[in-house]
């Protein structure tokens, strides 16, 4: 991911009128999970839930909901922008307005939205505005896609409680995370998903900042 961030990115968001154009059709992504098997764009369980984030990195930011105990299936993806079907490249250059976002389908029996809210906070810095560590550009903001005014209930809270756990830990507290309404989700090229497995030595940007973020609701990650 890093070899894109020798050129500097745009710092702002672009509008709908300045947004490259993009296209009719879906990109050619895969058709399976690489590490589970499943069926990348469903069926899925009746009752499982989807979740939507983006933390930076979508390579490594996948791993960690892959991982977790209750997650049926994840993949990557572009999300909050203007342009349809955008490419990676084109995400890249800023001008699609998209972020490097998650899809996490889950079971609400098995682990909570709250677990994964809380992980989310837990894993990037959400005070770093348009970049994530050395990752700069718009596509690496943080930002909480709700599909419910339930989950934006959690999510709010979660912010709030993370802003006052980093004030306590001495540590900047000006959460720029954003809290925004699921839109579309353009699935990502094929090399893209699944990184990390299929390239367990390739780039990871992602740390945290050491602070737990008190999440009531939330039971123990495993």
């Amino acid at each position: 991911m890093a070899f894109f961030e020798t050129f500097r990115k745009p710092a702002v968001l672009p509008t709908p009128e300045t947004a490259l154009p993009g296209r009719d059709r879906p990109l050619a992504t895969a058709e399976t999970h690489f590490v589970n098997g499943r069926p990348l764009k469903g069926p899925v369980p009746q009752g499982y839930a989807v979740a939507t984030f983006a933390l930076g990195c979508f390579w490594g930011a996948e791993r960690l909901f892959w991982r977790l105990p209750g997650v049926y299936l994840t993949s990557v993806g572009y999300s909050g922008g203007f342009t349809e079907n955008p490419t990676y490249e084109e995400v890249c250059s800023g001008r699609t307005g998209h972020a490097e976002a998650v899809e996490v389908t889950f079971d609400p029996d098995a682990v909570s939205y709250a677990d994964l809210v809380r992980l989310f906070f837990e894993s990037h810095d959400p005070t770093q505005g348009m970049r994530q560590g050395n990752d700069v550009g718009t596509q690496y903001r943080s930002v909480i896609f709700v599909h419910d005014e339930a989950q934006r209930a959690v999510a709010e809270a979660a912010r709030n409680a993370y802003a006052q756990a980093l004030a306590k830990a001495g540590r900047p507290a000006d959460i720029t995370t954003t809290i925004e309404p699921a839109g579309p989700y353009y699935f990502a090229e094929d090399y893209h998903q699944q990184y990390l497995a299929k390239n367990p030595g390739g780039y990871c940007g992602l740390g945290g900042t050491g602070v737990a973020c008190p999440m009531p609701g939330a039971g123990a990650l495993s």
